[in-house]
């Protein structure tokens, strides 16, 4: 195998990396403030049919505003039937967000398998724009600017 095998999915509901960082803390310190185990999970309807292959150093890209802008590793994948008796599977992720190297994104609905050898590369600090808006950054990018 060349490498681990990753997810991506559509981040729906947030308009920026800060924005998903901004909900995941949101939702850490509820959790904690409930006396809850402090985790961060996403659900999905449907089970992945290769955990293994997630679970041995996976991660979960997220697709944000058309492009994949960044990855949470998978830590475990945890299925399970809810209160309708609905199969459901909580993808449990590190909830330190890593920005990757930004690349364009068409729509799709659920998640899709993503090899190593497909996935972006973590965008390291000298590549990164952090104080600008991610809209800035995506201008930029198309014109060779960063």
């Amino acid at each position: 195998m060349s490498g681990p095998l990753h997810l991506i999915k559509l981040c729906v509901g947030a308009d920026s990396v800060e924005d998903l960082t901004d909900w995941i803390a949101e939702r850490l310190a509820e959790k904690a403030a409930r006396g809850e185990p402090v985790e961060q999970f996403h659900t999905t309807r449907m089970v992945p049919s290769r955990p293994d292959e997630l679970k041995a150093g996976g991660s979960l890209y997220w697709v944000i505003k058309g492009e994949v802008l960044c990855r949470q590793a998978i830590l475990d994948i945890r299925p399970f039937v809810d209160g309708e008796g609905i199969r459901r599977c909580r993808l449990v992720l590190d909830p330190d967000v890593v920005r990757v190297v930004p690349r364009p994104s068409r729509p799709f609905q659920g998640w899709r398998y993503l090899k190593a050898a497909d996935a972006p590369a973590d965008l390291d600090a000298a590549r990164s724009a952090p104080d600008l808006p991610e809209a800035l950054q995506k201008e930029l990018r198309s014109l060779g600017l960063l």
